[in-house]
């Protein structure tokens, strides 16, 4: 089933646009970690919605632009910010140990 989920490059910032869900992520994955060049940002502001396999996309995207030196994330689609609270990510998409414990 094809997605309605589109992305896009611009300067130095991945755009993602739709709804990012398990479906958009089998197909985004293989054009997404192929290599995204010299990328600082990610724009999630015109994502929908977003599901676990969809957070699981977008930390990782996170990931690889910090390991660049960037990593800012714009936009909190629907659903974000309960995946975040559910998997202790912190507003990066990083992993917050600190807060593992609680």
């Amino acid at each position: 089933m094809a997605s309605d989920v589109t992305f896009r490059i611009e300067g130095d910032t991945l755009h993602l646009a739709g709804v990012l869900d398990r479906d958009a992520v089998t197909e985004l994955w293989p054009q997404l970690v192929r290599g995204l060049g010299p990328l600082r940002q990610l724009d999630l502001q015109t994502v929908e919605r977003i599901d676990s396999a969809g957070l699981a996309l977008v930390s990782e995207l996170a990931a690889r632009l910090r390991a660049q030196g960037g990593g800012n994330v714009t936009g909190t689609p629907a659903g974000l910010q309960e995946l975040c609270a559910a998997y202790r990510l912190s507003p990066t998409l990083d992993f917050n140990a600190s807060s593992a414990g609680s």
